[in-house]
């Protein structure tokens, strides 16, 4: 429970940033962290703390843009298919 702030927190971060759904923003929170093998609550607190000027890992930092990519593409696929 005391993790959930950063993470919710880093989801709106990734909403705001992305134009991202709730569910998108947490897709990409959990591929990154699966993909950096990285617990999911550090990547929420690397967002937090790029946002607030502080660096981001270069390893997540790829990882984010991989997952915001690879979401938006299974959104479009998903909206494309209706």
């Amino acid at each position: 429970m005391q993790t959930r702030p950063a993470i919710d927190l880093a989801r709106g971060i990734l909403m705001a940033s992305f134009g991202l759904t709730p569910e998108q923003a947490w897709s990409v929170l959990v591929i990154a962290s699966q993909n950096t093998n990285t617990k999911l609550h550090l990547v929420a607190r690397d967002v937090v703390t790029a946002v607030q000027g502080g660096p981001l890992p270069g390893a997540v930092r790829e990882q984010l843009t991989a997952a915001v990519t690879e979401v938006r593409a299974s959104a479009g696929r998903a909206g494309g298919a209706r």
